[in-house]
């Protein structure tokens, strides 16, 4: 009965219109801006830009979209910061006709769209891939950042540690096709590299809509976005970011996709200007399968100090909360 159902009826897109409903209740609104040379980007900005608080920007990594990756956290942020949250090139609703795919060129036009919303002061929040790009806003443009925090963000990396054997992976086809997923099999191996306890017994009808919706747009680009980040990647070519940005590290103990032994790489690199804290239990999409441990982390980070003015916005409403409950993190 429900294989049928699903031709008519998408439980994926059902969910991500709750996820925008849920940003659109939380005072946010979404933007698609045009920043130039062939370029736009979507961002999820403020309704209200208020001077008196502070900027956070939440970027996201690959998978399912920014929404789902910030949409359990940002009841924790909103009422303290002007919370924009932009899709990178070649994720949602942005694009570049250009053909740079470094995350040095995401880097810059992410800047480039949050000079356009008049904001030259941020905190920054990136998960995985978005913690790539975070890292070079961070290394570009130092009186940029203000707070930097890397989740689970593999940016110390190096060509050679895929043929040590440090990933689960042999080669960049084979990282493509689990983090490109395009079919159900692919989709399990995916959870099953990125979730301590995956969720079990997922019909394959459902993982199909997911994919669907989620996985299907800019797969070429994307791949070229994976292979820029691996290939000749050296840590001695990575540059120092500012000794004066406070950054957080946070890593899931049994990450499979980028090693716990990355983070603690990225902090010897940073410096000590920089901390990591590792959240037990957890793999890659921690913020996701220990949503209240990440986020108690980045609360203590963020706001720990921060002068912040009085706000009026309502926090998230119980039903909103409730409606989004579903976890791929939790066994069916």
């Amino acid at each position: 009965m429900l294989p049928r159902i699903s031709r008519c009826f998408s439980f994926t897109a059902s969910r991500d219109w709750l996820y925008r409903h849920s940003f659109i209740i939380a005072g946010l609104r979404s933007v698609i801006t045009d920043i130039g040379e062939g370029t736009t980007m979507h961002c999820w900005v403020p309704k209200l830009h208020r001077p008196c608080k502070p900027t956070l920007v939440l970027v996201h990594g690959f998978g399912a979209n920014a929404m789902w990756q910030y949409g359990e956290h940002l009841r924790h942020f909103i009422t303290q910061f002007n919370v924009y949250v932009p899709d990178l090139l070649f994720f949602g609703e942005s694009s570049t006709s250009r053909p740079e795919r470094t995350e040095s060129f995401q880097a810059m036009c992410l800047v480039r769209l949050m000079e356009a919303h008049g904001v030259h002061r941020m905190s920054l929040v990136g998960i995985s891939y978005g913690g790539f790009v975070g890292y070079s806003v961070a290394a570009q443009f130092p009186d940029v950042v203000e707070r930097l925090v890397l989740c689970c963000a593999g940016v110390c990396l190096e060509e050679i540690d895929m043929k040590n054997g440090l990933f689960r992976v042999s080669d960049l086809d084979e990282a493509a096709t689990i983090l490109l997923p395009q079919t159900p099999d692919k989709l399990r191996e995916l959870m099953k590299l990125s979730f301590v306890k995956p969720a079990k017994g997922v019909p394959s009808w459902f993982l199909e809509d997911f994919i669907h919706v989620m996985c299907t747009n800019h797969i070429k680009q994307k791949r070229e976005l994976l292979e820029a980040i691996l290939k000749g990647r050296q840590l001695s070519n990575l540059p120092k970011i500012n000794k004066e940005q406070p950054t957080l590290i946070v890593w899931g103990e049994q990450d499979q996709i980028f090693p716990l032994e990355l983070g603690h790489r990225l902090e010897r690199h940073i410096g000590e200007n920089a901390r990591i804290v590792v959240i037990k239990n957890a793999g890659h999409a921690m913020n996701l399968e220990k949503p209240r441990e990440f986020a108690k982390h980045l609360k203590s980070f963020l706001i720990g100090g921060t002068e912040l003015c009085p706000s009026s916005q309502p926090s998230f409403k119980e039903q909103i909360q409730k409606a989004l409950s579903f976890d791929f993190s939790k066994s069916s």
